[in-house]
């Protein structure tokens, strides 16, 4: 394999263990009673005065007049709060999950409104990994609010994946990045502002918006390096992340069937991977 792309998984990976890493930094703060929606907004606002002052470029203002930029922004302003929301009463790995019924999501909607080509093989490892999510719900069976949040963060990550593919011509990844830090801190700023505590947990504040900022920003640098599509099952190492991190720093193990779940999630993820590189699709 070529070295490039190697060096494009690494990049993708580190990115994608810190992207858990800032959510234990949330759970952490919601756990102790901090409003799910101001760690949203602090998480915005954070990565973009780290960001701006270095990257940002006169043409995100013309993203920022474009109202599908503002829509995708949206969907993830509302998926990183329900995430968080999840967070409160949930263990990460759980919550995690559950909210890997966003592939499916982003799937069905990508072939559905972008006309996008499906296979068989795709759909037969999309349906796997969605056994695995239901495994880590089990709606009916003991189905937390929480997981129902999770879930619902689940549906709005995967309408961010799908209208991630419809902006990606509007303008560069970073530039795009920008724009929707900008966005979200606006979207978020009234009820951020409506919920700042009594006490400010600065340290875990720049902790989780550190940390998801530069979980993306390596998103970006693995795909100047190599294909979105082959990079694509890369985004289920968070499983492994949130795994990692509830162990570490909650003491929370998933129960058998939740692992079972997980796993199931993790494999179906990487079978992707698996048929490109059979395929020798970069």
């Amino acid at each position: 394999m070529d070295a490039r792309y190697l060096q494009a998984a690494l990049i993708m990976s580190v990115g994608m263990l810190l992207i858990p890493f800032g959510d234990t930094a949330g759970k952490l703060m919601t756990s102790a009673g901090v409003a799910p929606l101001f760690v949203a907004w602090t998480r915005y606002s954070i990565g973009l005065v780290l960001l701006a002052p270095v990257f940002w470029d006169r043409a995100i203002f013309g993203l920022l007049r474009d109202r599908r930029i503002w829509l995708r922004s949206a969907f993830q302003a509302v998926t990183i709060s329900t995430i968080l929301t999840a967070l409160q009463t949930e263990p990460i790995a759980n919550v995690f999950g559950a909210f890997f019924l966003g592939p499916f999501v982003s799937y069905v909607l990508s072939v559905w409104l972008l006309k996008e080509q499906g296979s068989y093989a795709r759909v037969f490892l999309l349906l796997i990994g969605l056994g695995g999510v239901l495994l880590v719900v089990r709606p009916g069976f003991g189905m937390t609010p929480g997981l129902g949040w999770a879930l619902v963060s689940g549906c709005f990550y995967g309408m961010f994946l799908t209208a991630s593919r419809w902006v990606q011509p509007l303008g560069k990844p970073l530039h795009l990045l920008l724009a929707q830090l900008t966005i979200g801190s606006l979207l978020l700023l009234p009820i951020g502002v409506a919920h700042i505590p009594s006490e400010v947990p600065w340290g875990l504040m720049f902790w989780s918006g550190t940390a998801s900022m530069l979980g993306n920003l390596f998103l970006i640098f693995a795909y100047a390096r190599a294909g979105a599509s082959w990079l694509a099952p890369f985004v289920y190492l968070q499983l492994i992340g949130a795994v990692a991190y509830g162990v570490l720093f909650f003491g929370d193990w998933p129960d058998p069937l939740a692992a079972l779940g997980i796993a199931v999630i993790f494999v179906s993820g990487f079978g992707n991977l698996f048929l490109r590189t059979s395929r020798r699709v970069p």
